[in-house]
Protein backbone atom coordinates (compact mmCIF):
# COMPACT_ATOMS: atom_id res chain seq x y z
CA UNK A 1 0.00 0.00 0.00
CA UNK A 2 3.05 2.80 0.84
CA UNK A 3 4.41 1.80 -2.67
CA UNK A 4 1.15 2.72 -3.98
CA UNK A 5 0.88 6.00 -2.15
CA UNK A 6 4.64 7.00 -3.14
CA UNK A 7 4.06 6.06 -6.68
CA UNK A 8 0.97 8.41 -6.48
CA UNK A 9 2.44 11.10 -5.21
CA UNK A 10 6.06 10.76 -6.42
CA UNK A 11 3.69 11.24 -9.97
CA UNK A 12 1.05 13.69 -9.19
CA UNK A 13 3.41 16.39 -6.73
CA UNK A 14 6.91 16.27 -6.76
CA UNK A 15 7.74 14.72 -10.42
CA UNK A 16 6.62 18.04 -11.84
CA UNK A 17 8.19 20.00 -9.69
CA UNK A 18 11.82 18.12 -10.24
CA UNK A 19 11.97 16.56 -7.01
CA UNK A 20 12.23 12.84 -6.05
CA UNK A 21 10.19 11.56 -2.53
CA UNK A 22 12.82 10.07 -0.33
CA UNK A 23 10.52 9.18 2.45
CA UNK A 24 6.83 9.57 4.13
CA UNK A 25 4.78 8.53 6.94
CA UNK A 26 1.10 9.49 7.82
CA UNK A 27 0.43 11.59 10.29
CA UNK A 28 -2.82 12.70 12.42
CA UNK A 29 -4.00 15.92 11.82
CA UNK A 30 -7.15 17.89 12.98
CA UNK A 31 -8.53 18.25 9.39
CA UNK A 32 -10.25 15.75 7.20
CA UNK A 33 -8.87 13.39 4.99
CA UNK A 34 -5.29 11.92 5.31
CA UNK A 35 -2.14 13.99 5.88
CA UNK A 36 1.43 12.94 4.83
CA UNK A 37 4.57 14.40 6.35
CA UNK A 38 7.16 14.01 3.01
CA UNK A 39 10.66 15.11 2.48
CA UNK A 40 11.49 15.11 -1.10
CA UNK A 41 15.08 16.10 -2.35
CA UNK A 42 15.54 18.56 -5.47
CA UNK A 43 17.14 19.09 -8.32
CA UNK A 44 19.41 21.76 -6.88
CA UNK A 45 19.83 19.34 -4.24
CA UNK A 46 17.61 21.27 -1.71
CA UNK A 47 15.64 19.26 0.66
CA UNK A 48 12.04 19.96 1.67
CA UNK A 49 9.86 18.80 4.31
CA UNK A 50 6.30 18.76 3.37
CA UNK A 51 2.88 18.28 5.10
CA UNK A 52 0.69 16.70 2.24
CA UNK A 53 -3.40 16.63 2.56
CA UNK A 54 -5.14 14.67 0.36
CA UNK A 55 -9.03 15.19 0.52
CA UNK A 56 -10.91 12.53 -1.76
CA UNK A 57 -13.44 14.52 -3.75
CA UNK A 58 -16.06 11.94 -5.56
CA UNK A 59 -16.41 12.63 -9.31
CA UNK A 60 -19.58 11.03 -11.09
CA UNK A 61 -18.39 9.70 -14.42
CA UNK A 62 -20.01 8.22 -16.91
CA UNK A 63 -18.94 4.52 -18.14
CA UNK A 64 -19.52 3.19 -21.51
CA UNK A 65 -23.76 2.31 -20.97
CA UNK A 66 -26.77 5.31 -20.55
CA UNK A 67 -27.25 3.11 -17.76
CA UNK A 68 -24.87 2.70 -15.07
CA UNK A 69 -22.26 6.05 -13.77
CA UNK A 70 -19.16 4.86 -11.73
CA UNK A 71 -17.67 6.81 -9.07
CA UNK A 72 -14.05 7.59 -9.09
CA UNK A 73 -12.22 10.05 -7.46
CA UNK A 74 -10.17 12.26 -8.78
CA UNK A 75 -6.06 11.90 -7.80
CA UNK A 76 -5.06 14.68 -9.49
CA UNK A 77 -6.99 16.56 -6.95
CA UNK A 78 -6.44 15.18 -4.41
CA UNK A 79 -3.20 15.52 -2.82
CA UNK A 80 -2.14 19.40 -1.90
CA UNK A 81 0.70 20.58 -0.13
CA UNK A 82 -0.64 22.50 2.69
CA UNK A 83 2.93 23.27 4.51
CA UNK A 84 6.42 23.41 2.82
CA UNK A 85 9.70 24.17 4.86
CA UNK A 86 13.45 23.41 3.88
CA UNK A 87 16.16 20.89 5.93
CA UNK A 88 18.32 24.13 6.04
CA UNK A 89 15.84 26.01 8.65
CA UNK A 90 15.37 22.86 11.06
CA UNK A 91 16.99 23.78 14.03
CA UNK A 92 15.99 20.92 16.26
CA UNK A 93 14.00 17.63 16.36
CA UNK A 94 12.51 17.07 19.61
CA UNK A 95 11.17 13.23 20.39
CA UNK A 96 9.49 14.41 23.41
CA UNK A 97 10.16 11.63 25.70
CA UNK A 98 12.59 8.98 24.62
CA UNK A 99 10.82 6.86 27.06
CA UNK A 100 7.88 6.60 26.08
CA UNK A 101 6.13 5.10 23.18
CA UNK A 102 5.02 8.54 22.06
CA UNK A 103 4.23 9.16 18.02
CA UNK A 104 4.16 12.77 18.63
CA UNK A 105 7.39 14.93 17.70
CA UNK A 106 8.21 18.54 17.33
CA UNK A 107 9.89 20.20 14.62
CA UNK A 108 11.34 23.49 15.08
CA UNK A 109 11.68 25.85 12.42
CA UNK A 110 11.31 29.99 13.08
CA UNK A 111 8.14 28.17 14.80
CA UNK A 112 7.13 25.19 16.58
CA UNK A 113 5.69 22.37 14.37
CA UNK A 114 3.98 19.44 16.51
CA UNK A 115 3.83 16.17 14.32
CA UNK A 116 1.65 13.10 15.38
CA UNK A 117 2.66 10.43 13.32
CA UNK A 118 0.89 6.72 13.00
CA UNK A 119 3.22 4.80 15.26
CA UNK A 120 6.42 5.13 17.08
CA UNK A 121 8.48 3.19 14.54
CA UNK A 122 6.91 5.68 11.56
CA UNK A 123 8.18 8.56 13.73
CA UNK A 124 12.27 6.72 14.00
CA UNK A 125 11.87 5.63 10.01
CA UNK A 126 11.10 9.55 9.36
CA UNK A 127 13.97 10.88 11.45
CA UNK A 128 16.69 8.43 10.59
CA UNK A 129 16.09 9.35 6.99
CA UNK A 130 15.93 13.71 7.87
CA UNK A 131 19.30 12.72 9.71
CA UNK A 132 20.84 10.86 6.52
CA UNK A 133 19.53 13.54 4.01
CA UNK A 134 21.45 16.26 6.53
CA UNK A 135 24.75 14.48 6.39
CA UNK A 136 24.69 14.06 2.90
CA UNK A 137 23.06 17.35 1.16
CA UNK A 138 23.26 19.85 3.92
CA UNK A 139 26.55 18.71 5.46
CA UNK A 140 25.62 19.27 9.36
CA UNK A 141 24.52 17.11 11.47
CA UNK A 142 20.85 17.32 12.65
CA UNK A 143 20.00 18.80 15.75
CA UNK A 144 18.20 16.11 18.28
CA UNK A 145 16.28 15.68 21.49
CA UNK A 146 15.05 13.15 23.33
CA UNK A 147 15.63 10.05 21.26
CA UNK A 148 16.54 6.78 21.69
CA UNK A 149 20.15 6.85 19.59
CA UNK A 150 19.78 2.78 19.40
CA UNK A 151 16.88 3.09 17.08
CA UNK A 152 18.78 6.52 15.38
CA UNK A 153 22.33 5.52 14.84
CA UNK A 154 22.49 1.38 14.39
CA UNK A 155 25.59 -0.05 15.93
CA UNK A 156 28.15 -1.51 13.51
CA UNK A 157 26.98 -4.94 14.09
CA UNK A 158 23.34 -4.36 12.50
CA UNK A 159 23.96 -1.52 9.75
CA UNK A 160 25.89 -4.31 7.68
CA UNK A 161 23.12 -5.80 5.38
CA UNK A 162 25.82 -7.96 3.90
CA UNK A 163 26.21 -9.40 7.28
CA UNK A 164 22.71 -10.12 8.67
CA UNK A 165 22.08 -11.90 5.20
CA UNK A 166 25.04 -14.23 5.56
CA UNK A 167 23.83 -14.89 9.28
CA UNK A 168 20.15 -15.80 8.06
CA UNK A 169 21.30 -17.85 5.30
CA UNK A 170 23.43 -20.35 8.19
CA UNK A 171 20.24 -19.92 9.90
CA UNK A 172 18.19 -21.43 7.30
CA UNK A 173 20.71 -23.91 6.71
CA UNK A 174 21.39 -24.95 10.36
CA UNK A 175 17.21 -25.57 10.56
CA UNK A 176 17.42 -27.68 7.59
CA UNK A 177 19.48 -29.80 8.75
CA UNK A 178 17.24 -29.86 12.11
CA UNK A 179 14.40 -31.13 10.06
CA UNK A 180 16.60 -33.54 7.80
CA UNK A 181 17.94 -35.34 11.32
CA UNK A 182 14.35 -35.79 12.93
CA UNK A 183 13.36 -37.43 9.78
CA UNK A 184 12.87 -41.02 10.00
CA UNK A 185 15.29 -43.19 7.83
CA UNK A 186 14.37 -46.72 7.08
CA UNK A 187 16.66 -49.36 7.51
CA UNK A 188 16.60 -52.44 5.24
CA UNK A 189 18.23 -54.97 6.83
Amino acid sequence: MSSLLREEMQRVLFRPGKQRLVEFIEIEEPAQGRHFLCVSVGKNKVVQLSIVGCHVSEATIKSGSKKSHTKRSSIQDCYKMTEVWSLQDLTLVDGRDPDVDDPCFLLHFDKVRTVTATSCSAKYSFVRALVALSDRHCQRSLNLRNFDWAYIKPTAFYSNRGDCVVLSQICFYALNLVCLSMCPVPLDA
